[in-house]
């Protein structure tokens, strides 16, 4: 690893971290406001809902951080030590044809078969940083979600790091273009952007005269539910497939709230989505909404609007399986006839089935993995 010294090395550090966060969703018709806070002007983004547009990377700082790092990577003068340690930063580094010397565990998500013979340096939550350093990796690979709990550990260890911003369909190919640029894989990573330019070409006119749903999405967790806004990433699938967040107006991924302001907010649709033990979700879900009185005074409850979602879908991260989530999402989102709604309760009971199938807990537990899998 080539090593820099004093404060320009971990300048360039925090450059690499703010590239990938830093202004990494144009707010789309529609679709996802990935401004963490950022206060955009309302009309302006509202009315982008072009793709070259949102995928352009043209702020300056943004541009000046992904040069540094480039240059930096070149001028090693061999391939760099990568880390990825998530399975969704797996994925774009297998996408991209990235090579990995430390890649994560997971009990419930699929690692590529390219990475196999990688040292595997723990759940995504919680990297072994004592075998995050033996690697002496040159760049670290992680989903900002984690950001605040990861970032100064990898500052302890001397390294370069990024955050991709995976909140979101568009924030993941912008994250992708940039790591193209960085690691010399602009072709892959053009290739991938232009997929991702046609299906959303064609996605965006699905259902754009429809009348729009509210949705409350639940975020399940071993104990306990939260709920996810338009900022985290099963929010913006679903506010990409034209559903109106109950909750939206907040710069934040997910609230702490009570069922009784749940209640005022009155969804048309209830979502249910797994975080880590699945298994375990899916039960603790049904109990509350089996004893919970409240629940019965809802009317999505009353109307059978209620869903579980896939979690190889529907996880924290984006993932390459969003065109999957939005077929699933479509007949729950939109039913035209009895055989969407049927469609709907069976994607619903299928997500449940395969969460109760996962046996998550017992992996967890068998792996010596304490709180969980650590998502995606």
């Amino acid at each position: 690893m080539m090593t820099m010294n004093g404060s320009f090395a971990k300048g360039l550090r925090r450059l690499g971290a703010l590239l990938l966060v830093l202004l990494m969703m144009v707010s789309l018709t529609a679709c996802v406001d990935q401004s963490a806070g950022d206060d955009t002007d309302a009309d302006s983004s509202q009315a982008t809902d072009d793709v070259t547009t949102m995928l352009e990377i043209s702020d300056p700082q943004e541009k000046a951080a992904v040069e540094a790092a480039k240059k930096k990577v070149l001028s090693q003068g061999s391939s760099p030590r990568i880390i990825a340690t998530s399975p969704a930063t797996a994925d774009i580094c297998d996408k991209l044809n990235l090579d990995l010397v430390g890649v994560c565990t997971s009990t419930i998500s699929t690692i590529p078969e390219r990475y196999k013979d990688a040292t595997p340096v723990g759940t995504a939550m919680s990297p072994d940083m004592e075998v995050v350093a033996s690697l002496d990796p040159d760049w670290i690979l992680s989903p900002a979600s984690l950001q605040s709990d990861l970032e100064p550990k990898y500052e302890a260890i001397d390294t370069d790091w990024a955050f991709l911003n995976l909140r979101s369909v568009p924030g993941m190919y912008r994250s992708i273009q940039e790591l193209g640029e960085i690691f010399d894989r602009q072709e892959e990573a053009q290739a991938l952007v232009d997929e991702f330019t046609s299906f959303y070409n064609e996605y965006k006119e699905k259902n754009k005269d429809k009348e729009k749903p509210k949705v409350m999405i639940l975020m399940g967790l071993p104990g306990s539910y939260i709920i996810a806004t338009e900022n985290s990433y099963v929010g913006s699938l679903v506010e990409l497939a034209g559903g109106e967040n109950v909750y939206a107006g907040t710069d934040q991924e997910f609230l702490t709230v009570n069922t009784e302001d749940m209640k005022t907010k009155e969804p048309d649709i209830i979502l249910r989505a797994a975080h880590a033990l699945p298994d375990q979700v899916v039960e603790m879900f049904n109990k509350d909404f089996e004893t919970n009185d409240i629940w019965k005074h809802f009317k999505a409850v009353q109307e059978g609007r209620v869903y579980d979602l896939p979690y190889s879908q529907f996880g924290m991260s984006a993932t390459f399986a969003y065109p999957d989530a939005l077929e699933t999402l479509q007949p729950m989102l939109y039913p035209e006839s009895d055989a969407d709604a049927a469609k709907a309760k069976e994607n619903s009971d299928a997500a449940a089935q395969s969460a109760e199938d996962s046996n998550a807990t017992e992996k967890s537990e068998a792996a010596g993995i304490s709180g969980g899998t650590g998502g995606n």
